[in-house]
């Protein structure tokens, strides 16, 4: 099929829920990704370039809504509950060379390392490759941060290289980034494995 662009869909299985986040999602946000750890590595250009206020809050999810050009910027929500804890894009979306580019991605620290990462990747990864029709997705992060090229790495992403001088941190010191990727005939063996760490039966979740 044609691939096509991310939609704003609700993205949900038994552990996240994934809306299209909206500016009134500053406020709450700004609670959950209010710790000097989520911005230590690089996240949203690093540290400078973390929310101090409100204001500064609803300019950042007002950013993210536009960054990913083409795509969808998501509020990372549990299932049931509906508690937001953190966000994540679909975007830069390349409709003829079928390509996209998943990132923007931050959790509150209380949910790191638990099932939230994966579960969310699975839903994402699902609507790019299977709903989208997708052929490549590109996963990328700073250098200096180890923590999130090791969960890259654990998707099943294949390791491409080191972009280097790739983009001006908050502070105008330049980063390298590491690219990552997973095409679309790597999918279902990614699916697998993410389905295995959330101890979902194939095709579940």
């Amino acid at each position: 099929m044609p691939a096509i662009a991310p939609d704003g869909r609700v993205l949900t299985n038994d552990v996240v829920t994934l809306r299209p986040l909206v500016l009134d999602d500053a406020a709450e946000l700004f609670a959950v990704l209010d710790d000097e750890r989520v911005w230590a590595s690089g996240y949203g250009a690093g540290p400078s370039a973390r929310p101090r206020d409100l204001a500064g809050a609803r300019a950042f999810v007002a950013g993210n809504m536009r960054a990913g050009t083409g795509g969808v910027a998501y509020a990372v929500t549990m299932t049931g509950t509906g508690e937001l804890v953190g966000t994540t894009t679909l975007g830069d979306v390349d409709l003829v060379n079928e390509g996209a580019h998943l990132g923007w991605t931050a959790y509150a620290p209380r949910v790191w390392g638990t099932s939230v990462n994966p579960a969310a990747k699975l839903a994402l990864l699902g609507h790019a490759f299977e709903d989208c029709g997708l052929g490549r997705v590109k996963l990328q992060t700073d250098a200096v941060n180890a923590r999130s090229q090791a969960a890259i790495a654990k998707l099943g992403a294949v390791r491409e290289g080191v972009a280097r001088h790739h983009r001006r941190r908050a502070d105008g010191a330049w980063r390298d980034s590491v690219i990552f990727s997973i095409l679309a005939e790597e999918w279902p063996a990614v699916r697998a494995g993410l389905q295995a760490r959330l101890g979902t039966p194939e095709g579940g979740i």
